[in-house]
């Protein structure tokens, strides 16, 4: 069998350790700024902020780099009306019908509810399709390993670049999500992964106090 092509590893370089270090910490102190917002301007977002964001998401390891995933950015007031009101439909049947008491006291601190005007206000949704295999060109499916995994590595990505932009953003999962295939004319083999809400703050916008955990708590060194 043919070995397949290898290339050498390009644009890397060893950097000393105190700039490593510098580094972590700064990217650290960026990233513990990162907060889910629910009020947004209705300013528009570049769109080549909005791509360079996503060609930043599509560099996330993959299973088999088959890259599983698709991006679908909306702005379009229309298209954004219909996702609230598919979004808020499922909402309001799990607020009042499908959550456990447990979860809904797990949101409380959060005062959210079904209403969910930020789908309409924020001037970008960018709606996150797993796909769950692959089509080829003649028209045979072809399986795409890790593909959920793969997804949530390319998504947190997204968040990322879009906080180092400048951007806020929020996670929005209605459950279940496949109204966004139909909204969107997404085919069969893409999931709904994720709702990601995109833009810059509300004036004077305020979330809620919270509490990160420590290093201790999320992590161990053997």
């Amino acid at each position: 069998m043919k070995k397949p092509p290898f290339e050498s590893l390009k644009g890397y370089e060893r950097l000393s350790k105190t700039e490593m270090s510098q580094r972590a910490e700064q990217f650290y102190r960026h990233m513990k700024l990162r907060r889910t917002v629910r009020e947004y301007s209705s300013d528009d977002v570049s769109r080549d902020i909005i791509e360079n964001c996503i060609r930043a998401a599509g560099t996330a390891p993959s299973g088999a780099n088959l890259q599983p995933w698709h991006f679908v950015v909306v702005t379009d007031q229309e298209l954004k009306r219909q996702i609230r009101i598919a979004a808020e439909e499922e909402e309001r049947a799990f607020y009042e019908e499908r959550a456990p008491q447990e979860w809904l006291d797990a949101l409380r601190p959060f005062d959210t509810d079904e209403n969910k005007p930020f789908l309409e206000t924020a001037p970008c949704l960018i709606a996150i399709f797993e796909q769950k295999y692959g089509i080829k060109e003649d028209g045979t499916h072809c399986k795409h390993y890790y593909s959920n995994e793969s997804t949530g590595i390319a998504t947190g990505l997204l968040i990322t670049a879009l906080h180092r932009a400048g951007l806020v953003t929020l996670t929005h999962t209605p459950s279940p999500m496949k109204f966004l295939n139909q909204v969107l004319d997404r085919p069969r083999n893409e999931k709904p992964f994720l709702l990601l809400v995109v833009g810059y703050p509300a004036k004077d916008v305020q979330v809620p106090m919270i509490r990160r955990k420590t290093l201790s708590e999320i992590a161990t060194f053997k």
